[in-house]
């Protein structure tokens, strides 16, 4: 079941933070009443499509900021793994250079609330437990408001990289709402109509945008 219009899981696990510290109680808690919060899962440590995400992330880490939202990353790898991820430069495969915080989650606890784990515990006709598919995150994106509710959720599989600019027009589409009180139509962007969540409105929107 969808998370989106729920309140995000709570979550309380070890994390590396500004890429060189390790905590031992990070929660998503600390930004309700504060920030937004993006929140994503990838698959492993020392892969290969997760390194040009999260490095993608870094990147554009100035234009979530200044729209107010945080960013927070998340793999079912341990905390020590991604520290040294992180200490790896990345002309030799490593995220040398991410500042925003990186959850780790080996029981696989978070991934499982979010419901974004690849896979699940089963038991076969002897009894025997086992893990039926892959024992790691898909890439799960989640846009988490100022009241700690989830808005916005994609889960990609493992293979498919995702859009970082789409999250942040997500973003400003968000705020747009909660600002103003219309809503965006298809292919919105910042600095483009939106429109009255109304007959009217939709008729007025489609007769001004004809020629798109």
């Amino acid at each position: 079941m969808s998370l989106v219009g729920k309140k995000a899981p709570l979550i309380n696990a070890p994390a590396v933070v500004n890429g060189e510290e390790i905590v031992e109680n990070f929660s998503l808690d600390q930004y309700i009443g504060n920030k937004y919060v993006v929140f994503f899962f990838y698959p492993k440590d020392f892969t290969f499509v997760c390194p040009t995400e999260i490095i993608a992330f870094q990147n554009k880490l100035t234009e979530f900021e200044k729209r107010d939202v945080a960013v927070v990353g998340c793999s079912c790898d341990t905390e020590e793994s991604h520290l040294a991820w992180l200490m790896t430069p990345q002309e030799q495969g490593g995220i040398e250079g991410v500042t925003y915080p990186i959850v780790a989650d080996p029981a696989k606890v978070v991934a499982q609330k979010y419901q974004v784990l690849a896979g699940e515990y089963a038991y076969d006709e002897e009894g025997e437990l086992y893990f039926d598919g892959i024992p790691v995150a898909y890439r799960g994106t989640f846009l988490i408001d100022k009241e700690g509710k989830v808005r916005h959720e994609t889960i990609n599989d493992l293979p498919l990289g995702r859009n970082i600019d789409e999250m942040i027009r997500l973003v400003d589409a968000l705020q747009y709402v909660e600002k103003n009180g219309e809503v965006c139509p298809a292919n919105w962007e910042e600095g483009k109509d939106a429109m009255k969540a109304t007959k009217e409105g939709v008729s007025d929107y489609l007769a001004k945008n004809k020629s798109n």
